[in-house]
């Protein structure tokens, strides 16, 4: 998919990175594009995140407060921040003086995209509305990721976890008994993919008028689409029994199926959802078929001891025992891995799928785009400072080193404090200062 292949000669946009390196033309489909992301926490910045990927220039427009992603570990940033800001430009003004607007101004006509996830009210307040952005770049696309779309909630806020409840996900999800969140802010991600969906399908016809440029996206709305099937199976069930019972997970549906301790204390998760898959399981373990278990429909009648039988069949192996035998007679599993060794894997270190990015003298691998990508061999941008290339960006726009100077002394820009550092320094512990349980 291309937008463009731009000769050597064709500028790059405000910031753009060169688009040929040596004699050979980069594939990136949206170098010499520029978005602008006035984004918080994940759902914009993640998607800004994507395009950055796919080659475009990112700015990500901050008040002088910054993204709160900059300050929740120890006052500093989260992996949030690092995994999805990095390689973009951090412009800080503050856009409710006039100093602000006037940055907002000069900058709306050099951009291709508008991306935000402000509250509607903050946007309409701040001059950030699609008809602020229209006017003063009619050929721009404008994206606004935002908690309702058009509807008796528009103006309403909403957050991850609303969307979760509001659209059953929580209701589904429960520990103890009580309705919780996923963990992960999914419905924010997958409402950052949907931006970028329609974003480059924007892009992509030629013939789209500012309505056609114009992508809105809710968090509920998101909510609704991704559990789709979940809706259907409701409703299904509701034709043939008259009940509203709500799909099991395969967990639930499927003895044999889920997560089971080996003899050494890791857990691997078996994928059984065929009398196919449970009698090739058996036979890896070189082990007789449990009689009367040869249908999940007779599993399912006994689950309870199904299960045991499998949970003491795991147990009798360590893991790579275990994974050797299974792998060898082709049943589906994995090993449960905790976070800090996700990275370590063979799979995930196989070709370019993870990059390597420096940030306060900190090293940190971070997954790339889950496709093959040329962008991927561009040079890694670490994470902005706020406001790092705020002076660089007012100038590309015109403004001159004395109007900059001004706007950073009036506070409408900041540019970040010369030495400060981003995390608080870890409380050394002496020999009087009690320990902690």
């Amino acid at each position: 998919m291309h937008f463009l292949v731009a000769p050597a000669e064709m500028p790059c946009g405000i910031g753009g990175r060169p688009v040929v390196s040596g004699d050979v033309m980069t594939r990136d489909s949206l170098v010499g594009k520029t978005v602008l992301e006035i984004g918080t926490m994940l759902a914009a910045p993640f998607a800004s995140h994507v395009l950055a990927q796919m080659g475009a220039e990112v700015i990500k427009l901050e008040s002088p407060v910054g993204d709160p992603t900059r300050s929740l570990v120890r006052g500093g940033p989260s992996g949030t921040y690092i995994a999805y800001s990095r390689g973009k430009r951090s412009l800080c003004v503050d856009l409710a003086t006039p100093g602000g607007q006037a940055v907002l101004a000069r900058l709306l006509p050099t951009v291709d995209v508008v991306l935000h996830n402000l509250a509607p009210a903050s946007a309409r307040r701040l001059g950030v509305t699609h008809e602020a952005c229209i006017k003063a770049n009619p050929d721009v696309v404008y994206c606004h990721i935002r908690g309702y779309n058009d509807g008796p909630q528009a103006d309403d806020l909403a957050s991850n976890p609303i969307a979760e409840a509001a659209t059953g996900v929580m209701d589904a999800h429960r520990i103890e008994g009580r309705p919780s969140r996923l963990g992960p802010s999914y419905h924010d991600q997958f409402a950052g993919c949907y931006a970028v969906i329609g974003i480059l399908a924007a892009m992509l016809d030629p013939h789209a008028g500012p309505e056609q440029r114009r992508i809105e996206v809710g968090l509920y709305e998101t909510g609704l689409h991704v559990a789709a099937r979940d809706y259907a199976g409701v409703q299904l069930k509701m034709h043939l029994t008259g009940r509203p019972d709500p799909e099991p997970s395969g967990e639930f549906s499927m003895p044999g199926y889920g997560a089971y301790e080996t003899a050494d204390g890791r857990w691997i998760y078996l994928v059984m959802l065929t009398d196919r898959h449970w009698a090739d399981f058996w036979r890896a373990l070189d082990t007789p078929m449990p009689p009367d278990t040869t249908t999940l429909r007779a599993r399912k009648k006994q689950r309870d001891a199904v299960e045991a039988l499998v949970r003491e069949a795991v147990a009798r192996f360590s893991y790579d025992d275990l994974a050797a035998l299974l792998a060898a007679g082709g049943t589906g599993f994995t090993e449960v891995l905790p976070m800090e060794r996700v990275l370590d894997a063979p799979q995930a270190r196989h070709g370019h799928k993870v990059a390597h990015v420096e940030f306060q003298q900190l090293a940190f691998d971070l997954p790339d785009l889950p496709f093959a990508w040329d962008a991927a061999s561009r040079p890694e941008r670490p994470p902005p400072l706020l406001g790092e290339h705020t002076r660089a960006v007012l100038g590309e726009l015109g403004f001159s080193a004395q109007e900059c100077e001004g706007l950073v002394a009036t506070g409408h820009a900041v540019e970040p404090a010369p030495g400060a550092p981003v995390w608080a320094p870890l409380r050394e512990k002496t020999v009087a200062e009690p320990s902690q349980t």
